[in-house]
This record gives structure tokens, C-alpha cells and sequence, in this order.
């Protein structure tokens, strides 16, 4: 009658949860992160080994599979050792009490406490089988930092799975659950090695291991050191973004209600996507400059010390990892990695390291090793496995990728900064930075659209535009400060000519261009209403700028990002799925001719999630639909699945070939290294190189690469988006594309070919050998009419036009 109403039922314990972390995949199920207070991995009893079992039989309940939840000859045992040592030194809780007072009671010790626990073993003595209340036990004891279960115990102090586990390391853990803050083997080693003999030597006793076994696991130094959760895939700012996600729609009890979210996430490319900005930004930062060591200490003579120690309070950044100097010899260094030990720096590695001067300038190149380093000096190696390392420093500059599939908007891979354990700001979303030249595609799509084509001539000239009275007059430049004349519209864009796209603008008007612009899925309000916006002067995320690449390289539609697959909850059962608008041509009702309505490409299904997300989110479950949100094989897709027509094939295709001349002999002519015909792309740079860019693509992937620092600041004046983001860009996609065969769009009705001359643009008969070929949108060919220059009018000899 006391205690009874007090007692978890039986059907409540059988549904009990545990406390599991949220867990993070990619779209394969290779785990990016686990998130949530307690660190858990919930195992079943068929998946411990048999090692991992015998240990915790031996060093908490020898005769757990004999008794019926109470151990009377271990309460004896206790009571006599007890009375023995005069104190209490004995333990007499079986591993049944153990488990109902960790899962269904609290941990106070009173006698009401102790008498409930007792009722709850009994019932779960007569409710569940032996093996359940081992497997339930092995999940929700304590171990310390943080985890809860052998496995996440096995993880944070040994950095392995339960299978990899050996004799020593499974007594190791068998020992902590006694008393987890004195015997963890990271806070305590010399008590935890104590404790850990005891369990072999019971082990040894029961039979479980020979006497060779236990005393080679003796012997054993104890090497247990924090580690953080195990991951497949590096992915924290997608993990972060998952995290954020779940907690608007679930609340935040979900973070430990045991959900598993499958992002859009491909784990090949955003591997390739972490090392290509690590390496993009310490090259970057090595043509700036050696800054000196992160620190020094003084080696002391004689024995080697603990270096580990010394360098216990630097930590890895990225794949940079502290080390010591031991030696300094003519042209190479010998180090010790942190926890890696030694290795030699050789000239190779050292010889970049001009030492970083004021105002952006260096030092003359190092001759010797000296020059660079001294013994005990604190440095950042990249180092390899041979003990092969390279000298290098934490970048100050940062960058951002994000690539994605513009047939249904499913962002595949996503880098927000060097290190997101330093600096948690997700630049591909969180960042709002001009664009520079990487808008002029949208602007000359726009110009496309109302009359101008590929062969049309504006005057690559000064020009300067009068202020208002308060402001003072604004004479645009070209980056490279030349003028090129009367140039047509498609060597402009190839050569980044900001003088032609302020005339191509001027003659479109500044309205109707952030009309056209907003297809794309650009914010007006964002936009200047003034002659600046030919230079990209409006802010974009690196999210939006590649969100409106996706539109040419799908061929004129409009997707929205989305980085969730689906979600499920602990049971394993989908409770989200992604319904994404997807590409469809041969459901286009306008068969690639004119764009549907702009509104159409934000509009979302009657009753389906709110879009939240920065950039826009249309993932939904679709009333109606299954939850995957995908029709039945062989049904046609529901209109409200079709991504809306923004640009007409015929504008798309011209832009995209006009946009593979800028990678065949343009600004982003170095991607040519790729040895591909499929991609195009295009540059981006902000005056004094505050903002640099590169943009560019194939039919099937679209990727956006940001170079700058986080406060408007220069990066130098020899940089560009070509030299800073295009390297990043190409090493990203020479994984991205390995063994992808080239792919061309066909070219759609509506683009003729003509052939013109190189100088006007004009229109030239076939047998001209001085003629090109030049595509055109057919609705708008070319007319051979005196004055075809455009934007001319009141041009004088040596005069700007304003």
C-alpha cells in the first residue's frame, strides 16, 4: 500500500526511453555527429562481446545468471567483510538493482529508496529475461564524462567501437561503474589500473581468461584519454544546422528523444569539400607570411619530458596539430606532434615561411632552418602517418563551400569556415556578403531577355556618373584598370569588364534588372537601385549566389535549397520526409519558352510545413502524399512537385555557353586544368578584394566557394577570386566529377547559330574566314544596322560618357 503506488508498471518500464542522443547522418547513413548532454549508444545484448560481458559478470555480479535479482550470498559476504574491515568496504547490489535504480529510480540513499528498488528488482526479475537486464544495465550505467553506457564509455575513453575493445580496456571499463570518479582512467590512472587488476584477477579466477592473458593485460600501461564522439563523416556545420532544425519542429526535449536525421549530404564530396578549403586557406595564408610560433617552452637537459603534457593546452585545428621543436638543423626541424610523436619538417615544409611583415608585405625567403624556428618553440604541422610534417599557422582569412544538385535543390556538400570547433559561424548561411562580378550572369541573362545578345557591342570605357551635390562623382574602374574598346557582350562577361555591365545596365534600366533578377530567388529589397548593382553591390549568402547558379545549370528552373532527407524518431520510424519541387522538362507546360510567373518559384503546397530555414526551405509532407513524399513509380509528378520555370532553355543555354568561355579562355581559365569541356562558372571579386569568389558547374552540380575575412578587410593586392576561391573550387570538383563522364545539354528550340564578325558583332556570310559562330536566343537575332554599338550616344574622341 506504501510502496506500490510509487513503482513504475510494467508496461511503463517495458516503454521506458533512454535518454539517447540526437544523431546525424548522410544521406548513405554514415554518421556526422551524435549531439545532446548525455553521450549514448544504445546497444543490444547480442551486440556486446563476449569479453566486454565477462568483464562486468566479474567485477560487479559473478552470479548474475544464478540469482533472482537479490544475491543473499553476496549480502552475506558484504555484511561479514564488512564487520571484518569495521567499515563498509563491500558492495551486495546485484546488477538487476543497479539497473532499476539507474533507469526507474533516483539515487537518493534512503531507506524508502532501497526498499523500491527492491520491489523494482523483483518485478523486473519476473518480467524480463536475464539477457535483457544485462543489455539494459550495459546501456544506462555511469561512466563519467558525460557517458552513459559501455559503448559510449568505450568511445569517450578509448576512441573505439565495443568490438575493438581488448582484455585490458574491457577490465578498464568493467571497473569505473564502482565509483566513476575515482577510478576513471583519465582523471585517476594509477586508482583505475588498481581497479583494473582487480577485474582481470576475478576474471582469471571465474575462468573467463587464462593466467598468460590477465597478467600480459596487466602489464598494460593505462592509455585511456578523453575523446570526442566518433564520426564517419566531418560535417559540424550541417550537424549544427540539423540540430537547430529539430528543435523548431520537435521542441528541445528532442535533442534526447533519440532521433536520427538524415541530411542530403554525399560523404565523398563533403570530405572533398573539408580538405579543399583546409588547403585553399593555408595556401592562401602562406603567400602572406610566416606570423612566428603559437608559443615556446624551455626543454629541460637530459630525459626526454613529457611532451604531450607540454602541449596539453594547444589543441588541433582543423588538420593542423600542435607540436614542440626537439631540434633545429641546418634545412630541416625535428618535431614532436602531439600526440603522434616525432617527425621531421624538411626544407620543403619550412622553406614558404618568409617571415610576415607591415602592410601585407613579406620578408625575403629563409636559407636556413634557424631563420624560421628555434628549439621548444609551440608550432601547428600538418603532419601524415611516416612522420613526415609540414610547417603551418592558422589561417586568419576564412571561406566557405557549399555545393549542391540543381535538379532538386539537395545541398551535398557544405563548409562554413576553416575549423567550426574555433568559430562557430556558419558563413553559407549566416554571412551576407556582395558578390562582386559573380552577379553579372544574372544581369546579362536579364539583358538576353529584353533584346541584347551575345554579339551586341558596348564601349569598355571610362565613364564617370555625376553625385547628387553631397556625394562625390563615381568613376568605375576595370580590375586590372585597361579598356578594351567597343567589346561584345560575350568577351565582356568573359573578361569580367565592369565598364560594359554598368552600360548593359544603364540600357536595360535599373528596375527592370532587379525585376528579371528576382527570378533567381534574390531579395529586391536587397538590391540598390542605382548603377552600383552591375558590380553585384547587393548582399547574398554563398547559399543564395549558388541557389541562383542552380538556374542556369538546370536549364532556367528554380529549386530551393534543403539539407534534410528525412527524419526518424528512436524507433526507427520515419516522422519527416523531404518533398522538394524537382526538375521536370517534359512536365514544363511552357516546353522551355517563357518562364512561369516569378511568384510561382516561392509558392508551397496547401498545408505543408513552413519554410524556415535561411535561403528558404521547401521541404514538406505533402497531405495526401506517403511519407516519403514521393508519387508511385510511374505516376506523373503532382504540380506542386515541379520546380516553377524561371528563365526561358533558350536564356539558360546561351548563359551557360557564354559562362563555358570564361573557363576556356577567360578569368576562370584555370579550371581548365580539370581537362573537362562540361563546366562553366564565373569569377567574383569586391573592390579591394574584400569579397572573392568562384561560381561554377556542371548539368548535375553546382558548387559556390567564398574567400574573405570576417571583418571588411582586403586580402591583398595581387588577390582575386581566381587565385583565392578558384583553386578551392577546382580541387573540390576534381573529386566531385572522378569518374563522372562529361555531360552536354543539348542545345533547345529556340538558340540558332550565326556566324559574325569577331570586331562588331555583326553579321557576316558563311564564306567570311574571318566570321565566328555566335549563338542566339531565336527571338532576338541580330540586326546589321549602321550604329549598332550600343550605348555610344555623344561619345566624343577621348571623352567618358556618363
Amino acid at each position: 500500500m506504501y510502496l506500490v503506488p510509487t513503482l513504475p508498471s510494467t508496461d511503463a518500464m517495458r516503454n521506458a526511453e533512454l535518454q539517447v542522443p540526437l544523431r546525424v547522418y548522410t544521406r548513405s547513413g554514415a554518421l556526422i555527429a551524435q549531439i545532446g548532454e548525455q553521450r549514448r549508444i544504445p546497444v543490444t545484448y547480442a551486440q556486446i562481446p563476449e569479453v566486454v560481458k565477462h568483464a562486468f559478470l566479474a567485477a560487479e555480479d559473478e552470479r548474475f545468471f544464478e540469482h533472482h535479482g537479490i544475491d543473499y550470498f553476496g549480502v552475506i559476504r558484504a555484511a561479514v567483510v564488512d564487520v571484518i574491515s569495521g567499515h563498509k568496504t563491500q558492495g551486495a547490489s546485484t546488477i538487476t538493482m543497479q539497473a532499476a535504480r539507474n533507469m526507474f529510480l533516483s539515487l537518493d540513499k534512503t531507506a524508502r529508496r532501497k526498499l523500491q528498488e527492491t520491489f523494482v528488482t523483483y518485478r523486473m526479475e519476473h518480467e524480463f529475461t536475464k539477457q535483457e537486464i544485462f543489455g539494459l544495465y550495459l546501456n544506462v550505467i555511469f561512466f563519467g564524462q558525460r557517458s552513459y553506457g559501455v559503448a559510449a564509455a568505450a568511445e569517450a575513453f578509448f576512441g573505439k567501437t565495443l568490438d575493438k575493445l581488448d582484455v585490458a580496456e574491457a577490465a578498464t571499463l568493467a571497473g569505473v561503474p564502482k565509483a566513476p570518479s575515482s577510478y576513471n582512467p583519465i582523471v585517476n590512472p594509477e586508482a583505475a589500473t588498481q581497479r583494473r587488476a582487480y577485474v582481470l584477477r576475478r576474471m582469471r579466477e571465474l575462468g573467463y581468461i587464462d593466467a598468460a592473458t590477465a597478467e600480459a593485460s596487466n602489464k598494460e600501461p593505462m592509455h585511456a584519454r578523453a575523446h570526442a564522439p566518433l564520426y564517419d563523416i566531418e560535417a559540424p556545420y550541417v550537424a549544427e544546422m540539423a540540430r537547430l532544425e529539430l528543435r523548431q519542429r520537435f521542441g528541445a526535449s528532442a535533442e534526447t528523444a533519440g532521433y536520427k536525421v538524415y541530411t542530403t549530404l554525399d560523404g565523398r564530396l563533403q570530405a572533398a569539400a573539408n580538405r579543399a578549403v583546409r588547403i585553399g586557406l593555408i595556401e592562401y595564408d602562406r603567400r602572406h607570411g610566416w606570423r612566428g610560433p603559437i608559443g615556446h617552452v624551455d626543454l629541460p637537459a637530459g630525459p626526454a619530458p613529457d611532451y604531450d603534457d607540454l602541449v596539453d593546452e594547444y589543441a588541433s585545428i582543423g588538420d593542423l596539430t600542435p607540436a614542440i621543436v626537439t631540434a633545429v638543423e641546418e634545412r630541416d626541424v625535428k618535431t614532436y606532434v602531439k600526440s603522434a610523436g616525432p617527425a621531421s619538417i624538411d626544407w620543403d615544409g619550412l622553406a614558404w615561411a618568409h617571415k610576415a611583415l607591415a602592410n601585407e608585405a613579406v620578408g625575403p625567403a629563409p636559407t636556413r632552418a634557424a631563420q624560421v624556428l628555434k628549439k621548444g618553440d609551440v608550432v601547428y604541422v600538418i603532419a601524415d602517418e611516416a612522420g613526415h610534417a609540414q610547417l603551418g599557422q592558422v589561417p586568419e582569412a576564412q571561406s566557405a563551400l557549399v555545393a549542391l544538385d540543381p535538379n532538386d535543390g539537395s545541398i551535398v556538400a557544405l563548409v562554413g569556415g576553416f575549423d567550426y570547433f574555433t568559430n562557430k559561424y556558419n558563413r553559407v548561411i549566416q554571412a551576407r556578403r556582395l558578390p562582386g562580378s559573380g552577379f553579372k550572369p544574372f544581369l546579362y541573362s536579364a539583358a538576353l531577355e529584353h533584346g541584347i545578345t551575345p554579339a551586341s557591342t558596348f564601349l569598355d570605357a571610362p565613364i564617370v556618373l555625376e553625385g547628387n551635390g553631397a556625394e562625390e562623382a563615381w568613376r568605375p574602374e576595370n580590375n586590372e584598370r585597361q579598356f578594351g574598346g567597343p567589346t561584345r557582350l560575350r568577351e565582356a562577361l568573359v573578361h569580367s569588364r565592369n565598364l560594359v555591365s554598368i552600360r548593359v545596365l544603364k540600357e536595360l534600366g535599373v528596375d527592370n534588372a532587379i525585376d528579371y533578377v528576382s527570378r533567381f530567388g534574390f531579395d529586391p529589397k536587397t538590391m540598390p537601385h542605382d548603377l552600383t548593382l552591375a558590380l553585384g553591390t547587393l548582399e547574398v549568402t554563398p547559399l543564395e549566389l549558388a541557389a541562383g547558379y542552380a538556374v542556369f545549370a538546370n536549364g532556367g528552373y528554380r529549386v530551393q535549397p534543403y539539407f534534410i532527407d528525412r527524419i526518424e524518431d528512436a524507433a526507427g520510424q520515419v516522422v519527416w520526409r523531404a518533398a522538394p519541387r524537382l526538375v521536370c522538362a517534359q512536365c514544363d507546360p511552357a516546353g522551355g519558352g517563357a518562364p512561369q510567373p516569378p511568384a510561382a518559384a516561392l509558392k508551397v503546397a496547401s498545408g505543408s510545413a513552413p519554410a524556415t530555414l535561411p535561403g528558404g526551405d521547401p521541404r514538406a509532407a505533402v497531405p495526401g502524399e506517403s511519407l516519403d513524399g514521393a508519387p508511385a513509380a510511374g505516376a506523373p509528378l503532382p504540380a506542386d512537385r515541379i520546380a516553377p520555370r524561371v528563365i526561358s532553355a533558350a536564356n539558360a543555354y546561351v548563359m551557360t555557353d557564354m559562362m563555358g568561355d570564361v573557363i576556356r579562355h577567360g578569368t576562370g581559365v584555370r579550371a581548365r586544368v580539370l581537362g573537362r569541356e562540361d563546366i562553366a562558372g564565373k569569377t567574383g571579386t569586391t573592390n579591394k578584394a574584400v569579397d572573392t569568389w568562384f561560381n561554377g558547374f556542371t548539368d548535375n552540380l553546382v558548387a559556390t566557394v567564398w574567400v574573405g575575412f570576417d571583418q571588411d578587410k582586403p586580402l591583398g593586392e595581387s588577390e582575386e577570386g581566381a587565385h583565392t576561391a578558384l583553386p578551392i573550387w577546382i580541387a573540390f570538383m576534381r573529386e566531385a566529377l572522378r569518374g563522372v563522364p562529361e555531360e552536354h545539354r543539348p542545345m533547345p528550340d529556340g538558340v540558332v547559330s550565326l556566324r559574325i564578325s569577331p570586331q562588331t558583332g555583326e553579321l557576316v556570310s558563311d564564306e567570311n574566314p574571318a566570321g565566328i559562330t555566335e549563338i542566339f536566343m531565336a527571338s532576338h537575332l541580330p540586326q546589321n544596322e549602321p550604329g549598332n554599338m550600343q550605348n555610344t550616344e555623344g561619345q566624343q574622341s577621348g571623352e567618358p560618357i556618363f
